[in-house]
């Protein structure tokens, strides 16, 4: 393939000169480029909702989310994978990123990992993939061997399939459920991706989880009430989420997540329902621990 003819290789007209332009006027012209961003993504959005919605179905069977990246693309999957637990409180084998090179290639260059086809379906397969799993490929500039041999093996094995690039030519390249394909144009700096392509990258991986995991119940309006408090911060986070939630002041909440035993579901229910601890548990196992339609049904 002729990459210089990609749309994320090409040549962007407003900032030919950068390399003459005062710092401010970098900033600027960056921040410029930057802006275009959000809109290529509002393009995208139903197609951002049917992964939700694919992601949604996968953890209701039971199945995982893999992300598979090189470069870059792998070092965000791998950080969207990795913020999920805490955030969420899911356990750590539910969203995994895979990153072509392995844990080295997140905090150096690796480059060559990601030439082979191979390589990316070895990498699913030491994973123990199955027709319940996701695959979530990104690409920024569609063509990474390592993400399109993880994406065609797993349509083989009957996952679920999802191809996230900043070039429209992906289409042609694998075959998958969903195409997540935001054009931001030509990098300020020639071909540099980890730039508008990345920021697009990260702004799409974390709207498809959250939108997820505010799906299966993992938040109560707008308030993350699975997360476990597990360092200063989040106690006090979970402390003020119980505040907000309820209405209380801070030394009930505290009471309240001594009680529910840190579960600030349970916390809730028991605060909204007036009623114990067994109860609140068995309710959220009833529901699958959706807090709102709990409420719905019971007050």
């Amino acid at each position: 393939m002729d990459r210089g003819k990609l749309l994320t290789e090409s040549r962007n007209p407003n900032s030919m000169n950068i390399d003459s332009a005062s710092s401010l006027e970098i900033a600027k012209i960056i921040n410029e480029e930057d802006k275009l961003v959000p809109l290529a993504i509002e393009k995208e959005l139903e197609n951002i909702a049917k992964a939700i919605d694919l992601v949604v179905e996968t953890f209701e069977n039971g199945g995982r989310l893999f992300y598979v990246g090189a470069g870059t693309s792998g070092r965000l999957g791998v950080l969207d994978a990795s913020e999920c637990p805490p955030t969420f409180g899911v356990e750590r084998e539910l969203v995994q990123g895979i990153i072509a090179g392995g844990e080295k290639a997140l905090t150096r260059s690796i480059e060559g990992a990601e030439d082979f086809e191979k390589d990316g379906a070895k990498a699913i397969l030491g994973k123990n993939v199955s027709a319940k799993d996701t695959i979530f490929g990104i690409a920024a500039g569609s063509t990474t061997p390592y993400v399109l041999g993880a994406l065609k093996k797993g349509k083989k094995l009957g996952c679920k399939t999802i191809f996230f690039s900043c070039n429209s030519e992906a289409k042609n390249l694998v075959s998958v459920d969903v195409y997540i394909l935001p054009q931001v144009g030509p990098e300020v700096v020639t071909g540099s991706t980890r730039m508008k392509a990345g920021t697009a990258t990260k702004l799409v991986l974390n709207s498809v989880t959250t939108g997820t995991m505010i799906k299966i119940g993992k938040v109560y309006e707008n308030l993350m009430v699975d997360l476990k408090p597990l360092n200063v911060k989040l106690v006090d986070r979970s402390n003020r989420i119980l505040r907000q939630a309820l209405s209380i002041e801070a030394d009930e909440a505290k009471n309240l997540i001594a009680t529910s035993k840190g579960n600030l579901k349970i916390a809730i229910l028991i605060k909204k329902l007036g009623i114990g601890f067994t109860e609140a548990k068995e309710l959220l196992s009833d529901y699958r621990g959706n807090v709102r339609v709990i409420l719905q049904q019971k007050l």
